[in-house]
């Protein structure tokens, strides 16, 4: 019989471990611009709404438009197979719930008819980089990049 052990997957960090782990690494510019992940999701590319597969097309397209305006979905980056869930909210890391709104900058019916534009502030791979890019409100399909955040990406260091 093994001697018992007990599960070290499960067990507490040190309550210092989260505290002193950096969010972003030193140089994100670097990183964004040589990084083959980055490079790739760079290019604008085909971009897919991928939340609620299961249900009728219709079904999706109001989903996707009440999300939206809720300040989240779901996207796929085609070519690379990269899922992201996307928050389009105007302060993303305040603590307070008002300031974390979906405003017109970060979701836009109103550009194009038939289309909504999209932006999405977030740190990814310890870089911080804006998503932009478009959604047909039909297809629930359209085209979308990332871009690197210098504006964030100074506060952060």
């Amino acid at each position: 019989m093994l001697p018992f052990e007990p599960n070290t997957l499960c067990s507490k960090a040190g309550s210092n471990f989260l505290s002193k782990m950096p969010r972003v690494v030193s140089n994100q510019r670097h990183k964004f611009e040589n990084d083959e992940l980055f490079r790739k999701l760079s290019r604008e590319c085909e971009i897919k709404y991928t939340g609620f597969r299961d249900r009728p097309v219709e079904e999706r397209q109001l989903r996707f438009q009440t999300e939206c305006r809720e300040g989240h979905a779901d996207i796929a980056f085609v070519p690379t197979g990269t899922n992201l869930h996307l928050n389009f909210l105007s302060n993303p890391w305040s603590d307070k719930a008002e300031d974390r709104v979906a405003t017109q900058d970060y979701v836009d019916f109103d550009r194009e008819s038939g289309k909504v534009h999209l932006k999405s502030q977030f740190i990814m791979n310890g870089v911080c980089v804006v998503w932009r890019g478009w959604i047909d409100l039909n297809r629930l399909d359209g085209v979308g990049c990332l871009e690197f955040d210098v504006e964030r990406a100074e506060v952060r260091k």
